[in-house]
């Protein structure tokens, strides 16, 4: 087992509660390390599928963009990973490979019969993401012990009824993992962002279409250095107990409780997707009832599992004590105090947002001024220059407005960078 990549859990709490404390938080610390992953990588079996919005609206230079982002991302690929291009519009095609649709393996001669079909795609006809990702996910799960991901571009927004794009969605969520990109200040940040949540991925807002190749390039090199397919974050409490949230809080925000699936009625697994050489951390939270003074209980159990053999490779205890020492029970965690802080920095974010976009400007301008606020407080100095350009403050009364001309492309990357989470720094740095 020497080549496999060794997987650490550490977790962050302070587990003292009041006499009728009932309230356990605790930030768990996963890690992907190990002097095999790069011999493992090249070996592991992957599956990739780009996906490159071909509608009426990617006419003229956003096509020519696409064309040579969708080059590049084939360029990136290894020999050996199973892949297709499928071009999108109200419907799904496989431009590449043709014949009856399925993946083919990446050697020299593909990679360049590839990019030959990827020349002559031209811009027409509607968007319908949900098509997109059924065909997608057909061609995937051909490869059951793939790592199997998606990567998909659009610059529209989504022509589908809601219920429709919403089925789609669940029907295929942890079947393979799909990042999103949005180009040009058309698209819908929240149409991505449930992409996003339901198949594990990330979204990003391509804000200069010439950057596109370069987002290509980087989310098709991090898809080839996954060496594991899945992971799970197996987690137990106590019958008595009630788990009331799994959430990732790093390096993006991702809320992982309905995602649950049973292994009994006390344990539940919650799927992280592919894992390469990288860290990431989650947030639970576990209701107990109130305990007799000086009693220490787990409050929770965590292991992480990788479904497929059901191997346990790390695990730790989410832990609670009552105390009446108040220095004890009212010391609040560092890393759980900084998540917490994050999450709320993206909910005013999101809810400023959706108070402009609805015309109430008082709680638009309540939130973001808040917003504005706590992100200078929490040294997230790239997402308080955003606010600014939403929402400016009188620094002798304090006042703050909402600024009449906000460019649409400022909009959209606050809403998409407001998932996006800072590490919490060490202390004295």
């Amino acid at each position: 087992m020497g080549d496999q990549p060794a997987f650490t859990l550490n977790i962050d709490q302070n587990k003292y509660l009041p006499t009728d404390g009932r309230e356990v938080h605790a930030i768990l610390s996963v890690g992907s390390t190990g002097g095999g992953v790069t011999t493992q990588a090249v070996a592991a079996e992957a599956a990739e599928v780009i996906i490159v919005d071909t509608s009426g609206s990617m006419s003229g230079g956003k096509i020519r963009e696409a064309r040579q982002a969708a080059a590049t991302a084939v360029r990136t690929l290894r020999d050996g990973v199973q892949f297709a291009v499928i071009a999108g519009t109200e419907t799904a095609r496989v431009i590449y490979p043709g014949g009856n649709p399925h993946l083919v393996k990446a050697t020299p001669a593909t990679r360049a019969e590839a990019e030959r079909a990827i020349s002559r795609l031209l811009a027409h006809g509607g968007t319908a993401m949900g098509e997109w990702l059924k065909l997608a996910g057909h061609l995937l799960t051909a490869h059951p012990s793939a790592i199997r991901h998606a990567l998909l571009m659009t610059d529209g927004q989504n022509n589908e009824r809601t219920e429709v794009f919403g089925s789609v969605l669940s029907g295929w969520s942890g079947k393979f993992v799909c990042d999103c990109l949005g180009v040009g200040d058309d698209w819908v940040p929240a149409e991505l962002r449930k992409v996003a949540e339901a198949m594990l991925g990330t979204f990003d807002f391509v804000r200069n279409q010439g950057d596109l190749s370069e987002f290509f390039r980087r989310l098709t090199q991090a898809s080839m250095s996954k060496t594991v397919a899945e992971l799970s974050l197996r987690v137990w409490v106590p019958q008595t107990a009630t788990l009331k949230f799994v959430k990732q809080v790093s390096p993006t925000l991702l809320d992982l409780t309905g995602k649950r699936t049973d292994v009994n009625p006390l344990t539940g697994d919650y799927p992280t997707g592919s894992w390469g050489a990288e860290e990431r951390e989650y947030h639970v939270c576990v209701e107990v009832p109130p305990g007799q003074m000086g009693q220490e209980i787990r409050a929770g159990w965590v292991k992480l599992v990788r479904p497929d053999t059901q191997e346990v490779v790390a695990s730790g205890n989410v832990l609670a004590q009552w105390t009446d020492d108040l220095a004890q029970s009212t010391r609040i965690n560092r890393k759980v105090a900084h998540y917490t802080g994050q999450a709320e920095l993206h909910e005013l974010i999101q809810d400023g947002l959706s108070a402009r976009a609805m015309g109430d400007v008082d709680t638009a301008t309540a939130q973001l001024a808040k917003a504005r606020r706590l992100a200078t407080e929490s040294g997230r100095e790239d997402t308080a220059r955003l606010l600014e350009r939403v929402v400016e403050v009188d620094p002798a009364t304090g006042t703050a407005r909402l600024r009449r001309n906000v460019d649409k492309a400022d909009e959209i990357e606050l809403d998409t960078g407001s998932v996006r989470t800072s590490r919490l720094r060490k202390e004295g740095s």
